[in-house]
């Protein structure tokens, strides 16, 4: 809870990064090719809604937040580990204005591919590096070590580094982090100008065109809490530049050059032309209609569009895959998406538990298995006191201090095979209690890559991918 203070102080002053302590709150190990993360104790936070005023906390608790019965929100109130303004209070206790809402959890994060980030470029003013694909740029939803920024500060002792732009997830490529303010408001101020010159590489489904391709439909964002986006009249206007570069006989590469930074803009120009990219979770699906959205014939409302997605897609896959927030608390499971809050124990997604259809194994973990002989709890029984459970968090804390290479040069390398050691259990945490499949590695890439990026004065590039070659044919995994 300290640290969790301590972080909610910096993010008001607006200070960058976070406390050597947040980054030595767990480390990675290499498994079956993913980055991994052991569990660890976390604290999410968030103040009070509006609605909420007035009415008991465990009301709310048991209203907004389906992911657990009100048996379990009661019982970490009792615990101490739900608390507001980080004290503990009673079932029965008015929520008031401002109050803010803190929950110690024990966190799983989703693994990401154990490809290296490289640098491209480095300075005292700037830092380049080539993002692999299926790694978040910062902390959102389910990441938050698996992400560029805590890997660059742990194992590069980059740290500070101010986002200049970003990527989705599953796109890999060009990624530039200002080391000054100064710097990271110059690049800004070229991007926002369109000083800026990018260029893309993606494979696309059939034979693009030969002829150099310019889409200037507008596009329209139907929700920003799922981040999805379509052509529409009502959209804003920008402009892409299509050019074939090579087909294999089923697929087109292609480069892409937008001249607008809106959403998903390649995607959902690509998507209106007909030739979406080959494995674009979202974009290249028949819920957008029998054509995919191609001429932006669609068929259905958006909010048609928005509840077909919702119940159709792996919300691992796209929902979310650049949320802003990192002490956001929970998610709500009730389909209240003017909030967008964030689960209790971070499980699951914006609108549901998807990530439970067909990807959860029901077979004992190493968690369940080991768990009722571990002391480690994030809240324990009903009778245990707050700093019972704070004081079982900091244990497991210095455990895997002891161990971490960064405590001591600021450089942490993951383990290359899971150690038991490092491995912290809670009888209580739901996700102890389940295996689930490691994802495969067409989970993990999108055919979409930031290629080259241009400026006054300067310009990066990144070495092409495997799949970006022209002759080259996807194999089965």
């Amino acid at each position: 809870l300290l640290q969790a203070k301590l972080e909610t102080k910096a993010l008001k002053a607006k200070r960058p990064g976070f406390t050597d302590d947040r980054y030595n709150e767990t480390s990675y190990y290499i498994e079956n090719g993913l980055r991994k993360v052991y569990p660890y104790y976390f604290t999410f936070t968030t103040f009070t809604k509006g609605r909420w005023v007035g009415e008991k906390i465990l009301d709310v608790f048991a209203r907004e937040f389906r992911a657990h019965p009100a048996e379990e929100y009661e019982r970490c109130i009792r615990a101490g580990t739900l608390t507001v303004n980080y004290e503990k209070v009673d079932t029965d206790y008015r929520l008031k204005h401002n109050d803010l809402l803190a929950n110690i959890v024990h966190r799983h994060e989703v693994p990401v591919t154990s490809d290296p980030i490289t640098i491209v470029h480095m300075d005292e003013d700037i830092v380049v590096v080539n993002k692999p694909a299926s790694i978040p740029v910062h902390p959102c939803g389910r990441y938050r070590h698996n992400t560029v920024v805590f890997i660059l500060a742990k194992e590069y002792n980059l740290k500070n580094l101010r986002t200049i732009h970003r990527l989705d997830r599953l796109t890999s490529g060009l990624l530039l982090f200002g080391r000054t303010p100064k710097k990271a408001r110059s690049m800004e101020h070229q991007i926002r100008n369109r000083q800026v010159q990018k260029e893309y590489v993606c494979r696309v489904e059939g034979e693009f065109p030969s002829e150099v391709i310019e889409c200037q439909e507008p596009i329209e964002v139907v929700s920003y809490k799922i981040g999805v986006c379509k052509v529409s009249p009502k959209g804003k206007t920008c402009t892409t530049t299509f050019q074939k570069l090579g087909y294999n006989g089923k697929t087109s590469i292609i480069s892409c050059k937008p001249h607008t930074g809106r959403m998903h803009q390649i995607r959902v120009h690509l998507q209106y032309l007909g030739y979406p990219v080959v494995n674009d979770p979202l974009y290249n699906h028949t819920v957008f209609g029998p054509e995919k959205g191609r001429g932006g014939n669609i068929g259905k409302t958006d909010e048609e569009l928005i509840q077909d997605l919702i119940n159709i897609h792996n919300a691992e896959n796209w929902l979310g895959m650049d949320g802003d927030s990192e002490l956001s608390m929970f998610k709500s499971l009730k389909g209240d998406m003017e909030d967008g809050l964030n689960p209790l124990s971070g499980k699951g997604s914006e609108v549901g538990l998807a990530e439970d259809d067909g990807d959860v194994s029901r077979e004992a973990s190493p968690c369940e298995e080991s768990c009722e002989n571990d002391v480690v709890g994030s809240v324990g029984h009903q009778e245990e006191s707050l700093s019972s459970v704070v004081s079982q968090r900091n244990a497991v804390l210095c455990r895997t201090n002891k161990v971490t290479v960064a405590t001591q040069t600021g450089h942490e390398a993951p383990d290359l095979a899971f150690n038991p050691d490092k491995m912290s259990t809670d009888k209580h945490c739901y996700e102890c209690k389940v295996r689930y499949r490691d994802p495969k590695p067409r989970d993990l890439v999108m055919y979409l890559h930031a290629w080259k990026y241009k400026g006054p004065g300067w310009s990066y590039e990144t070495e092409l991918p495997d799949w970006a070659r022209v002759d080259w044919t996807e194999q089965d995994d």
